[in-house]
């Protein structure tokens, strides 16, 4: 897939590129590839980046980017994960970098392809897995106990009919594509045509995330923004669902504290380590307009913030 046919235009670009302010010569981390969006935009302001993806679809898609090829190259596709992103630039050399952006969960490129397993809008096997390897969703959902599949439905989708969904899980084994565990679900809490939102829905996401470590993702993710950002560089983090978007507002609300609030009966000696991150405005959600075009903007969220002088948390 070259530069000019990228499929989809990122949520909230624009607040993004405000978030980063790119000026020509930055370096700067696309954390999640994706279909490239991000980075073409990166890439048009003058930036050299660094993209990374654990999806090898991803990365053997951008393989044409003429970026690639320029001396030096102004894109350097990383096929890792974004917890690795320290450890990878320092392979390449690059200790800071200006601009960090992340948007996390499932590309639209992943949704869009039913052997995927992402989807239950399209019926196929149930993979789910980002790296095409390892444990997928067939393996979790045919092969744990009742118990972990209700842990991971209610913990990592807040679904309160987790027990029930993974009795009648366990109950309908082997279960093979999408289709057939979006009706098992759907089944089980009662689910008719027309009702606003498919259930399923919830179930699919809470096994995604299990299955791929998102959110232990998300955290090593943050941290290592943290150490990669020089002072003044830019982070910009966007969500799609209440989980991901409080570890991002708490990393960043600890991240931005000046230790405890104290009183002012408490000395000064008393308060913490200077605060890592300065933030940068309120947290921005996509407009109207943006999700009559994109209705998969419809739950995004972007927080930003900016690196200060301080030592990494991590450093300290």
């Amino acid at each position: 897939m070259g530069p000019a046919a990228v499929p989809h235009v990122p949520v909230l670009l624009a607040e993004v590129l405000e978030a980063l302010n790119i000026c020509p010569g930055d370096v700067v981390i696309d954390a999640t590839f994706g279909a490239g969006g991000y980075t073409r935009a990166f890439l048009d302001a003058g930036a050299t980046v660094h993209a990374f993806d654990r999806d090898p679809d991803a990365i053997a898609a951008a393989q044409t980017w003429p970026e690639l090829a320029e001396t030096p190259p102004r894109l350097v596709l990383h096929a890792r994960r974004f917890s690795e992103m320290v450890a990878a630039m320092a392979e390449v050399g690059v200790a800071q970098v200006d601009g960090l952006a992340m948007d996390i969960g499932v590309s639209s490129m992943q949704l869009d392809q039913a052997e995927r397993g992402f989807a239950f809008s399209l019926d196929g096997p149930l993979d789910m897995t980002m790296e095409r390897a390892g444990p997928n969703a067939a393996d979790f959902v045919n092969e744990a106990a009742e118990a972990d599949i209700a842990d991971v439905l209610f913990r990592y989708a807040e679904e309160r009919q987790s027990r029930r969904i993974a009795r009648a899980i366990v109950s309908a084994r082997p279960l093979t594509t999408t289709g057939e565990l979006a009706n098992v679900v759907r089944k089980a809490l009662g689910h008719h045509p027309g009702m606003p939102k498919d259930p399923a829905t919830r179930s699919f996401q809470a096994i995604r995330i299990h299955i791929n470590g998102e959110l232990d993702e998300l955290a090593a993710g943050l941290s290592a923004a943290e150490t990669l950002l020089r002072e003044g560089g830019r982070l910009a983090v966007v969500s799609f669902h209440s989980l991901e978007d409080r570890m991002v507002k708490q990393f960043l609300r600890d991240a931005a504290a000046a230790g405890p609030r104290a009183s002012r009966h408490v000395p000064l000696a008393a308060e913490g380590p200077a605060p890592r991150f300065t933030l940068a405005g309120k947290a921005i959600r996509a407009s109207d307009a943006e999700t009559q075009r994109n209705p998969r903007a419809r739950s995004a969220t972007l927080r930003a913030a900016i690196r200060t002088a301080s030592p990494s948390k991590e450093a300290a």
